[in-house]
């Protein structure tokens, strides 16, 4: 992902959260989020991004139609050895044409590549679309919640984990 990418990235963001949120975090939220905003927060992501965290996009036809972020994972204040999906988006125009499994492929092999144990991510608890996805790329439910609210309305996430990331799912 270089900086040029940052609009789209952000395009696709926020569409991806219109359109997966809907229902689960209140609409006047999801109207009011701002492709502008956030692609100057992807820009100063991207040139304030510490070790080890990596970005990506999927083209298509040379357009970007997906984006991923993975990292060391965040426990609090520090970071363990495990790697962390910060995010992977895909423009609901290209949702099941696969740029969202290969997003997951290389962030997963990159991860497995860098010896990092495993791989663990956060998924709105009510988010059951993206929660198959993760499963049949071999994800599981940790048991691990959070608490997550959104203009007073309760979002809660769940934990996923997959490990060891080299070995696919099963």
């Amino acid at each position: 992902m270089t900086l040029d990418d940052c609009h789209r990235v952000a395009e696709i963001r926020i569409r991806g959260w219109q359109t997966a949120y809907r229902g689960l975090i209140p609409q006047p939220y999801l109207d009011a989020l701002s492709v502008e905003r956030d692609a100057e927060r992807r820009r100063a992501f991207l040139r304030q991004s510490g070790a080890g965290v990596v970005n990506l996009v999927a083209v298509h036809d040379s357009r970007v139609v997906g984006w991923a972020c993975h990292g060391p994972y965040r426990d609090g204040e520090s970071t363990t050895g495990d790697a962390e999906l910060y995010a992977i988006y895909v423009h609901p125009d290209h949702v099941g044409a696969g740029a969202g499994r290969a997003l997951l492929a290389e962030s997963t092999g990159r991860c497995a590549a860098a010896g990092r144990p495993r791989v663990l991510l956060w998924v709105l608890k009510g988010n059951t679309p993206a929660r198959r996805f993760y499963e049949r790329a071999g994800f599981r439910p940790d048991g691990a919640e959070e608490p997550f609210e959104v203009d007073g309305v309760a979002v809660p996430e769940v934990r996923y984990v997959r490990a060891p990331v080299g070995s696919g799912p099963g």
